[in-house]
């Protein structure tokens, strides 16, 4: 657990420093003069178009590569583990496939596009290496996770990426890219430098082999792993779809500006899920080898501690959040339009605390026996998704997503949960899970009534300062957290020892 809870802290602490690079790209994005909310709306478009095709090419690969790792690792030394070979060879095939589908797919997209999202036809190949490199990255950090590398991916993505955005935003500012048409072509790009240097890194600390001989581990899980592959591969699909399908039918009913307004609100809702990335990078390697070992004890252990330290941290982000929203939109002088994006916030928001707040679920079901549960508990999230972003931001517009995302989210995670207590008798509940609860909407309400006529940018910080010091006080002094102690433990130690 301490090495768990190590670098899910560090990697948390990188997501964060990443989500203040990316709120900076979106204050950029969003400000008055420099982009429009059409132009913002093609960034965040390619992101979820992109994470789409990853989810079609990969064949399930990633999660193949966490539960079976520990088989390869037991049994062959690093230059004859063909696991990664195969699964790199494998997921570039079904990049393959997905370009061929997308070329034929063309017209239809000019035609679901055209009228209200011109610029999403205009760039729609661009598309298509963006969503290669995160392809790529995604199964070099999958093997990073098992070599314990967790910490470096973490930046990888959180971090150098957003630096990357970061940069091509001023070069674009400053008239060094001259138009919008370049930058987006520069943006294509961008993540392909990210999976790069994490390939790299791989090969410079010799853990990189391609080793395309069957190996002896291959030949007797083959079977296995083929099954499992396309159980979770149509699982992750219908998951990912069911993600980004409201940034898809908000492009196509109402248009590219409309898209940017909702990406904001669903750029800030990250926040809030951004202890969970850490906390999943470190617990599959461990959640792999306790299963395959059989060590229902530790698995446990590791649910119930990610429930309750993963919703004390989404509660806190939420309500930081919630406390300065609309102010930080008029401080910090976002267009207008962006105002519209509190509700959409506010809904997301509370579905990524429902998701948190049940711990690792989905990796615990991943890397478990039961990993077939994948499909279908991700066909049910799909099957209420899809057809509720229709309907919804058809009918009450871009709050309507808002609406989908909580209710599908919500009854997602709602059956995972009956089902690990059925199959394990294990839950990420206690009686701290509703003190959580209780206290974090206590400090909001005294924050909120003290400050209540404070706006702008000196509102927003005696807001925060308070909020987080009543918040963080209250759950120190009631140990809802069982890592708190071992962690102030740690830091003390080491003051001692500077002194």
């Amino acid at each position: 657990m301490s090495e768990i809870r190590r670098q899910s802290i560090i990697s948390t602490l990188f997501v964060y420093g990443g989500l203040i690079i990316g709120f900076v790209n979106t204050y950029l994005f969003t400000r008055q003069g420099l982009f429009t909310e059409s132009q913002y709306g093609i960034t965040t478009i390619f992101i979820g178009v992109g994470n789409i095709m990853f989810a079609f090419a990969n064949m399930g690969m990633m999660s193949t590569v966490y539960k079976f790792y520990p088989y390869y690792n037991d049994h062959l030394p690093k230059k004859k583990n063909d696991l990664l070979s195969w699964a790199l060879l494998i997921s570039i095939i079904g990049f393959l496939v997905v370009v061929i589908v997308g070329i034929f797919l063309k017209d239809l997209v000019i035609r679901k596009f055209s009228a209200n999202a011109p610029d999403f036809v205009k760039y729609y190949f661009w598309v298509f290496p963006f969503g290669f490199s995160i392809l790529l990255y995604s199964i070099f950090e999958v093997f990073a996770w098992n070599i314990r590398k967790s910490i470096l991916t973490t930046f990888l993505r959180e971090i150098l990426f957003r630096v990357l955005i970061t940069g091509l935003i001023f070069l674009f500012a400053f008239k060094l890219i001259n138009s919008f048409d370049i930058f987006v072509k520069f943006y294509s790009f961008s993540y392909g430098i990210v999976a790069l240097s994490l390939l790299i890194y791989l090969i410079y600390k010799k853990e990189f082999y391609l080793n395309f001989s069957i190996s002896k581990v291959t030949r007797r899980l083959f079977n296995k792993m083929k099954a499992f592959a396309t159980f979770v591969y149509f699982g992750s699909v219908v998951v990912m779809i069911a993600q980004y399908i409201e940034a898809l039918v908000i492009l196509s009913l109402l248009g590219t500006p409309a898209a940017g307004v909702y990406a904001l609100g669903n750029v800030v809702a990250g926040l809030v899920q951004a202890p969970q990335r850490g906390a999943v990078a470190a617990s599959i390697p461990v959640l792999s080898q306790a299963w395959k070992d059989k060590d229902y004890n530790k698995i446990t252990l590791i649910y119930q501690r990610s429930g309750i330290n993963l919703l004390i941290a989404s509660l806190g982000v939420f309500l930081l959040v919630w406390l300065s929203y609309t102010d930080a939109v008029i401080t910090f002088h976002l267009r207008e339009a962006y105002l519209n994006s509190l509700w959409i916030f506010f809904y997301i928001g509370l579905a990524k605390i429902v998701d948190l707040g049940t711990g690792v679920n989905s990796t615990i079901i991943g890397t478990s026996t039961y990993w077939k549960f994948e499909l279908l508990s991700g066909v049910i999230l799909a099957g209420l998704a899809v057809p509720l972003n229709y309907i919804l931001v058809k009918e009450y517009g871009i709050i309507g997503a808002g609406y989908s995302h909580l209710i599908a989210f919500t009854v997602y995670n709602t059956i995972r949960i009956i089902f690990l207590q059925r199959k394990f008798n294990m839950h990420p509940f206690s009686i701290k899970s509703l003190y959580s609860i209780i206290l974090a909407l206590a400090c909001y309400a005294i924050t909120y009534f003290l400050f209540i006529n404070f706006h702008g940018f000196l509102g927003i910080v005696l807001k925060s300062a308070v909020f987080i010091s009543l918040f963080t006080f209250s759950i120190l002094y009631f140990k809802l957290s069982p890592d708190t102690i071992p962690v102030l433990s740690v830091v003390r130690k080491r003051i001692r020892r500077q002194k």
